[in-house]
């Protein structure tokens, strides 16, 4: 696979704040890859500075060969934006307003109609298509963003928190979309709160805190090997940390609550048998617990 998506030593200034701390990053043509991280991160403006929203201010960021600062009309040509909050026109209906957006892609008349139909349909969005925007769902109302950030048939779709607020059954309709459009050649650029959303949508994450890309890879590979394939939980009747510093396991302790990332459970359960309170929990590992390890704090935190 070819890079479609590449960034050397990038930063973002806005004033005397470093926003993004000269970070590389690379996104291979057709593959969904996530910038994940707390508020206040990076992981935005490395998003606007991508689409050219913002400019770069230093290093360098290349899109489809394409250099920003140079050829940012078409970059813009290539990129489809689904951003978090809703800008769909309320006094519009769902046909409409995908064809008058088309129009700022010099898409109009029978092409604009054609293209909408197609989307409508892909989103099962097509018996809608007269309802205003005000009467649809939610998760209705976040496939018809999705499906308008495609109406230019761009290489890139970059989605900014997808599915957040959704019940469960329109968070599963939008990732089967999703999966849908990468099979189709759409490369995907997905910034995510959601753990189980990045680990079942992206082939490879970086996780980002204070500026700085602290790691990237395939989030099994990442939580396998920098954590361990299980957590065991438990609170212990009496201290516990000799035990565990001598049992070579990482752990971390927060609010009387003990977490041990391990691939071996049966020593660890056995190791602390008869110092905790009641049975340990133990549960597979994931990106959530990469990322307390990393950066002492949750991904849906904030700096």
């Amino acid at each position: 696979m070819n890079v479609i998506v590449d960034g050397k030593n990038v930063v973002k200034r806005y004033g005397d704040f470093t926003a993004v701390d000269s970070v590389d990053f690379s996104v291979d043509r057709g593959e969904c890859f996530g910038f994940l991280g707390p508020n206040g991160a990076g992981k935005t403006s490395v998003m606007k500075m991508i689409q050219r929203l913002a400019p770069v201010s230093g290093g360098e960021i290349t899109v489809d060969g394409l250099i920003a600062g140079i050829d940012d009309r078409a970059i813009k040509a290539a990129i489809g934006y689904a951003p978090q909050e809703s800008s769909l026109d309320n006094d519009l209906s769902v046909v409409k307003n995908l064809v008058i957006y088309a129009r700022y892609f010099g898409i109009s008349g029978e092409a604009a109609r054609s293209r909408t139909e197609e989307l409508l349909l892909f989103f099962h969005l097509d018996e809608k298509k007269d309802t205003h925007i005000r009467e649809l769902s939610g998760g209705m109302v976040r496939r018809l963003i999705i499906a308008r950030a495609l109406i230019n048939n761009p290489k890139i779709l970059i989605l900014d928190e997808p599915t957040t607020g959704l019940d469960p059954q329109a968070r599963r309709l939008i990732w089967g979309k999703m999966k849908e459009l990468k099979q189709k050649g759409v490369t995907i650029l997905l910034t995510t709160h959601y753990m189980d959303e990045a680990a079942k949508l992206c082939d490879r994450v970086a996780l980002m805190d204070d500026g700085k890309i602290l790691m990237t890879g395939t989030p099994s590979d990442l939580v396998e090997s920098k954590v361990g394939t299980h957590v065991v939980e438990f609170t212990a009747r009496e201290p516990v940390e000799p035990i565990l510093e001598k049992l070579g396991e990482p752990f971390e302790k927060l609010d009387g609550l003990y977490s041990v990332y391990t691939s071996n459970p049966e020593m660890v359960n056995k190791t602390i048998e008869g110092a905790v309170e009641r049975k340990p929990v133990v549960r597979a590992s994931n990106l959530e617990d990469l990322f307390f390890r990393l950066a002492g704090k949750t991904l849906a935190g904030s700096d």
